[in-house]
């Protein structure tokens, strides 16, 4: 008897424990994900106004040239993990301050850091804690690609098209079964063309070249409506041809 009891003593306790953690675990990603993006609005709203346009963002740029790049890259990472900034107004920008080459590859940085930030912190928060952010189904139909043979190409694809959730997908492959190094490679891949198109457009609207910019913009807009409008059906097609 007196083991039993020390036995649901030892019991109660990891309870009380898996439940504190899992408290902990919801604040923190109630802090990430809600937290700082209303403190960043409601308190250091010039943070935001500052990065809003092109224009703002390549001001920001040159008055801080000395810490120019890690402030790029960190907001690109913030862009990634919270999502408060548009990236595409960051992207033109750097493509206005340090052209295509370097502005792709600070771009690049950013993005594999804020990568490997939303994959661990999913994959300590855990599912539970995703499920309740981003809603159980959405996250589960993302787990459920993720966790196929296929699913490389599936990542490539969901950051190749425009208008795909791809945040959510950071965060889907963080409690998937996916391994980091293949879910980077195959998402910075599929992030390079959009984001070279936006550097793009920032070098040549800083070359006064609009009409190159103009076309590239259009381009990329009706591809995201396209995708906004047509993506689940692109990959269920895609799905069936892999499985041929």
């Amino acid at each position: 008897m007196g083991n039993d009891n020390k036995q649901a003593v030892m019991n109660n306790k990891n309870e009380q424990r898996q439940k504190i953690l899992a408290y902990v675990k919801f604040g923190v990603l109630l802090l990430i994900l809600v937290g700082i993006p209303l403190y960043i609005y409601f308190f250091q709203h010039q943070l935001i106004d500052s990065v809003n346009s092109v224009e703002k963002v390549q001001r920001l740029l040159n008055d801080n040239k000395a810490y120019s790049i890690p402030i790029y890259i960190l907001a690109q990472i913030i862009q990634i993990v919270i999502c408060i900034i548009p990236g595409q107004w960051l992207q033109m920008g750097a493509g206005l301050a340090w052209g295509i080459m370097l502005g792709l590859l600070f771009s690049l940085i950013g993005a594999l850091f804020g990568s490997i930030i939303t994959y661990y912190i999913a994959k300590w928060l855990g599912k539970d804690a995703v499920h309740f952010f981003f809603g159980e189904e959405k996250v589960a139909e993302y787990v459920e690609k993720l966790n196929k043979k296929r699913a490389f190409f599936i990542v490539f694809l969901i950051f190749l098209i425009p208008g795909v959730p791809k945040d959510l997908c950071n965060y889907a492959a963080g409690i998937s079964s996916m391994r980091l190094k293949p879910f980077l490679l195959a998402s910075m891949i599929g992030r390079t063309p959009g984001m070279l198109g936006s550097i793009i457009i920032g070098k040549r609207i800083a070359a006064a070249d609009y009409t190159v910019a103009i076309i590239i913009a259009v381009v990329a807009v009706i591809l995201a409506v396209l995708g906004v409008i047509f993506h689940k059906r692109i990959l269920k097609f895609i799905e069936k041809k892999y499985r041929r």
